[in-house]
């Protein structure tokens, strides 16, 4: 023990092993990083997070010629093309984004999303 205590500087730096190139570290980059607390690929989405997008949920869709629409009254009921409990398709900027299902929120409807579709348009 007596020893350990009489360490110089230059031996307690020899003994601490160096980062090597590839190897991970703790996931920090930058200084700036560390501040803010996001990852870089959030940070570099702060940009974007005030411009409003348009978010549909379709329940279904239906064909009808224009005479039929203009028929249509008070109380009509125009059948969808999907069944009750199947999946609702969630539009953002009319891009097929997700799958999900109705729910009620306090007295409103809302989404809950179930299923994320991957596009392969970049």
């Amino acid at each position: 023990m007596a020893d350990d205590d009489n360490l110089e500087l230059s031996e307690l730096e020899a003994e601490t092993p160096e980062p090597q190139p590839g190897e991970e570290g703790d996931g920090i980059d930058t200084m700036d990083e560390l501040e803010a607390g996001l990852p870089q690929g959030a940070q570099d989405l702060e940009a974007v997070y005030d411009i409003p997008v348009q978010v549909s949920a379709v329940l279904g869709k239906a064909s009808m010629q224009v005479s039929q629409l203009l028929k249509l009254g008070r109380g009509a009921v125009v059948e969808l093309d999907r069944k009750v409990g199947e999946a609702i398709d969630i539009y953002v900027n009319n891009r097929l984004v997700a799958r999900g299902e109705v729910v009620v929120v306090e007295d409103k409807l809302g989404v809950t999303m179930t299923e994320i579709i991957k596009s392969d348009q970049t």
